[in-house]
C-alpha cells in the first residue's frame, strides 16, 4: 500500500498544481477515471502488449461523463504511457487529500440504513462538523445492517449509533 501511495503522490501533486483553477472539476473526472481504472478486467486488457496505448486511452476516457477536458486527456495519456493506470484510484485519493488540506476540510462518509435526502444530509453534516470541529465533504452510503442508526467515518474516527453498535457496547459493558 505504501508503495502505491509513493507512486501515486507525484501524479496527484502534478495534477493538483495544474488544476488549481478548477480543483472540483478535476476531482470529478479523476474520480471517474479512478473508478474505471479499478476494474481488474480493464487492467488486464490494458496490460496486453497487443493493445496500443491509444486503444486504452479511448476505452478509459470514454467512461467520463461530459467528456474529458484537455488537461484530463494529457494526464490520462501520461498515466497510460508510464504504465501507471492501476495507480489511478490512489492518485484520486491523494488528490482529494491535497484538495482537502488546501480547503481545511475532511471527507466524511455517512452510512445509513435508508436513503437520506439533501435536507437530512445537510442536518447530519452540520452536526458532524460541530462534533469534529472542521468542514466536511459528506456523502452517504447505504448499509441496511444499520437499522436504527447511522455510522459516520471521518478520517480515522468513527461515530456509530446503530443498534448493532449499541448492543456490542452493552455486551462489552456486561462482560467487563
Amino acid at each position: 500500500m505504501a508503495e502505491l501511495a509513493t507512486i501515486a503522490r507525484p501524479y496527484a501533486e502534478a495534477l493538483f498544481q495544474a488544476s488549481a483553477s478548477d480543483l472540483d472539476g478535476a476531482a470529478g473526472w479523476l474520480d471517474q477515471l479512478a473508478a474505471v481504472a479499478g476494474n481488474p478486467q480493464l487492467l488486464q486488457f490494458a496490460s496486453d502488449p497487443k493493445v496500443a496505448p491509444e486503444q486504452v486511452f479511448d476505452l478509459v476516457s470514454g467512461f467520463v461523463s461530459n467528456g474529458l477536458p484537455a488537461a484530463g486527456q494529457n494526464f490520462l495519456r501520461t498515466v497510460i504511457d508510464n504504465g501507471r493506470l492501476a495507480a489511478l484510484p490512489e492518485v484520486a485519493v491523494q488528490f482529494r487529500l491535497l484538495k482537502n488540506v488546501q480547503r481545511g476540510a475532511s471527507d466524511a462518509v455517512v452510512y445509513s440504513a435508508f436513503p437520506i435526502d439533501e435536507a437530512g444530509l445537510k442536518t447530519v453534516a452540520e452536526s458532524l462538523e460541530r462534533r469534529f470541529g472542521r468542514k466536511l465533504n459528506t456523502r452517504v452510503e447505504l448499509d441496511p445492517s444499520l437499522i436504527g442508526g447511522i455510522r459516520a467515518v471521518v478520517g480515522d474516527e468513527v461515530l456509530d449509533t446503530s443498534v448493532k453498535a449499541r448492543l456490542e457496547q452493552m455486551k462489552a459493558a456486561l462482560t467487563a
